[in-house]
């Protein structure tokens, strides 16, 4: 998969590759301006943030904050169409409790016109707490 490519796939790869290595304006340019992008309930960050700067300011630099080498380690690709679900592992170290974390998680994405819409977010958000919890 070519990462100039604009499948649905290639889009939402280069997304993981930005966050990856802390580039967040490229991550930016993956998202559409009226992007809605959900944490899920229970998360820390649970809730949805719209617009790519509210996306990486709500998220990404949240998550920076709090955890140490916050990262989704992106492994099994599902495309259908503009649909894309990703399935994960995310790890981390949280910066106060200094408890690591190793979760699974699976992403879902929507990509029209080689920009992600809408990302949904399904992962044991009761690991996310307990690694965040002295």
């Amino acid at each position: 998969m070519g990462l100039t490519e604009d499948t649905p796939a290639a889009v939402v790869r280069r997304q993981y590759l930005a966050s990856a290595a802390g580039d967040l304006a490229a991550l930016r340019e993956t998202l559409a301006p009226d992007v809605e992008w959900t944490e899920m309930a229970g998360f820390p960050l649970a809730g949805t943030y719209r617009t790519p700067d509210g996306v990486t300011s709500g998220v990404m630099e949240k998550l920076g904050q709090d955890w140490e080498n916050w990262t989704a380690h992106d492994d099994t690709y599902v495309a259908d169409g503009e649909n894309v679900v990703v399935l994960a592992r995310y790890t981390a170290t949280h910066k106060v409790t200094g408890k690591t974390l190793d979760v699974r998680v699976a992403h879902h994405f929507t990509v029209r016109g080689g920009l992600i819409v809408r990302f949904e977010q399904f992962t044991d958000t009761a690991l996310v707490r307990d690694a965040a919890t002295p």
